[in-house]
């Protein structure tokens, strides 16, 4: 469920808001309620329609489960990270070449000031 709330609590809750509320008021808050839970699902369903318009056949090869925060894992960052290979190393041929033909660098003007 959305707030993890099983069934007593969602009873509970219930009763709370009939006495707080007051039971001539809480049919119009349960249908403002129900309209505003309406609109959230039209606008979340086209908000996911104009994502998957706009990125195309991209997002269908985007793996969403690694991207979930429940999977963070600060150790396991850490160990990829020290793991991968170090990618500010430049090749052994790039280093008898000038700066401005190794991929990324700018070129520079060496007469400048």
């Amino acid at each position: 469920m959305l707030f993890d709330i099983n069934g007593g609590e969602l009873l509970v809750l219930l009763v709370v808001a009939a006495i707080v509320i007051g039971p001539q008021r809480l049919p119009g808050y349960a249908e403002q309620l129900g309209a505003l839970v309406r609109k959230a699902r039209v606008w979340m369903k086209d908000a996911k329609g104009r994502i998957d318009t706009e990125m195309g056949d991209d997002a269908l090869d985007v793996d969403w489960t690694t991207l979930d925060p429940r999977r963070y894992d600060p150790r396991r960052i850490v160990r990829d990270a020290l793991l991968e290979p170090d990618v500010r190393q430049v090749p052994a041929a790039a280093k008898a070449t000038p700066l401005a033909t190794v991929a990324g660098a700018a070129p520079f003007d060496d007469e400048a000031t």
